[in-house]
């Protein structure tokens, strides 16, 4: 079995792929002094004979520049459409993916390390989101024929456009008398909830609910995220199999989601209405499109797929 060097400790944006490595690979971690500053951040950087990839899982900003120079290969999870700091020749897609608990791989790999390189606050901090975050299934796919609908996010202070989205989403939910609806906005601290009084639901959802109910939901919402970044939430519907109703990405992936066939594309949330009846009055329908998309999960996301397809893509 082949050996892929970790060269720096990620933050938990990367317990995907670390994962991923570790199960087609033998993973060691040998920290490099270049990437001291990279620990505990959104980026995973390996090497395999001598050859150096980064895997960056923040929002669409721009390339690092350091680590693009320093690649053979970049992977982005949000290679932003129309960036060109993004379309350099280095720069390459990867597909969705969600943060899992790897607590087990990220202690055993890291061990005692973690103490030398992570002030505890910070090392404190990672362990208690990994150990909420749902430990990484493969759902076997079920025909869906509730109604019961699940929906859950908070209110952001710069994504106006994603906000309406999903208020409209809720709305359309709540006003259907077909669907049984479940959640709503999440109210913020500060009390700004930018009038969506409406929509706010009182109750909160740890992340392992949150999967669980998104499971059993009859269709859900995938909206543009931060930047215009894929939210998490994508990879894991498609991996549960549920019927996804989406807004056209702003980012590239190595094999596009088709409309109509993996998922239903709308432009604007007044096309809500038509998916609507289509899902709920169609169960062929919404079992072609849902079984598609849990194929394509099945096919290229799977953590062991996209371990392949980052080393496989680091030698062409």
């Amino acid at each position: 079995m082949e050996t892929v060097y970790i060269l720096n400790i990620p933050n938990f944006y990367s317990s995907y792929y670390l994962s991923g490595l570790n199960s087609v690979f033998n993973i060691k971690f040998e920290m490099d002094p270049r990437f001291l500053k990279y620990n505990n951040r959104s980026v995973l950087i390996f090497k395999i004979n001598n050859e150096i990839g980064v895997i960056d899982n923040d929002d669409p900003a721009k390339v690092i520049t350091e680590l693009y120079e320093l690649s053979t290969r970049y992977f982005a999870t949000n290679k932003l459409i129309g960036s060109a700091s993004y379309n350099q020749e280095k720069v390459e897609p990867l597909f969705p993916h969600y943060p899992i608990n790897n607590i087990k791989l990220y202690l055993g790999l890291y061990n005692f390390k973690l103490l030398k390189y992570l002030p505890w606050k910070p090392l404190l901090k990672q362990i208690y989101t990994l150990l909420r975050r749902p430990v990484y299934k493969e759902y076997k796919y079920k025909v869906n024929l509730s109604n019961f609908m699940f929906f859950s996010s908070n209110i952001w202070k710069k994504e106006s456009e994603a906000n309406l989205i999903r208020a409209d989403f809720i709305r359309f939910c709540k006003s259907d008398k077909r669907v049984v609806f479940e959640g709503g906005f999440v109210p913020r601290s500060d009390n700004d909830n930018q009038g969506f009084d409406q929509e706010l639901n009182s109750k909160k959802y740890t992340p392992k609910l949150f999967s669980k109910l998104s499971a059993k939901s009859k269709m859900v919402l995938n909206n543009p995220a931060v930047g215009g970044a894929v939210s998490w939430r994508l990879a894991e519907y498609l991996n549960q199999g549920v019927f996804i109703l989406s807004f056209p990405f702003k980012i590239e992936l190595p094999i596009a989601l088709i409309h109509s066939k993996d998922l239903y594309y709308v432009n604007d949330s007044s096309d809500y209405s038509t998916v609507f009846d289509k899902v709920l009055t169609d169960n062929k329908y919404h079992e072609k499109i849902s079984k598609a998309g849990k194929a394509y999960f099945d096919q290229y996301c799977t953590p062991s797929s996209q371990a392949k397809y980052i080393v496989e893509t680091l030698f062409k």
